[in-house]
């Protein structure tokens, strides 16, 4: 199957949707090989929990804010909280002087294992980019940025119920 998606990689007359689903599946073939280490100590995360440290890990964010960036109702906002609360991973703060208003926070613990995560994922593409020629990672990393863009010029289709 492999040699299939390779030969419809490069053959100019595929179609752009099959280009898309190629696309598609060797992202995700490439997520799993070199950004999803089995030995995660995330990896047992429900999506949901995941998605919310992910974001925490660049900073703490109002609930509110949280639950529209990752499109989840203010209640599983609360619910996914709660749960990362119990694993130890985040806390709520308030924020400045309106103690009304909460944030989350990555606790120490849960910013040592992103931080890991993050970590092992960088080590594990570093040890593919240094079998590869200083031109194959330039062009790989302009193709990337080029892709990175036109992601940018898409407009997201609205996502289910906001329910996770």
């Amino acid at each position: 199957m492999l040699q299939a998606m390779e030969k419809a990689a490069i053959l100019p007359e595929t179609t752009t949707l099959e280009q898309a689903r190629t696309f598609v599946s060797r992202l995700i073939e490439l997520s799993r090989q070199v950004l999803m280490p089995r030995d995660d100590q995330v990896s047992e995360l429900p999506l949901a929990q995941l998605r919310v440290c992910g974001t925490l890990f660049h900073g703490p964010r109002p609930m509110s804010a949280l639950s529209r960036e990752l499109g989840v109702s203010q209640s599983a906002m609360t619910q996914i909280a709660d749960r990362l609360e119990r694993a130890r991973l985040v806390q709520r703060v308030a924020e400045g002087s309106d103690r009304r208003v909460k944030c989350l926070q990555l606790t120490p613990r849960g910013e040592r294992i992103m931080r890991n995560r993050d970590d092992v994922r960088i080590q594990r593409v570093l040890g593919v980019l240094e079998q590869l020629p200083p031109k194959a990672r330039r062009e790989i990393l302009k193709s990337l940025e080029t892709f990175a863009g036109a992601c940018s010029t898409v407009k997201q289709p609205p996502r289910g119920n906001g329910e996770e």
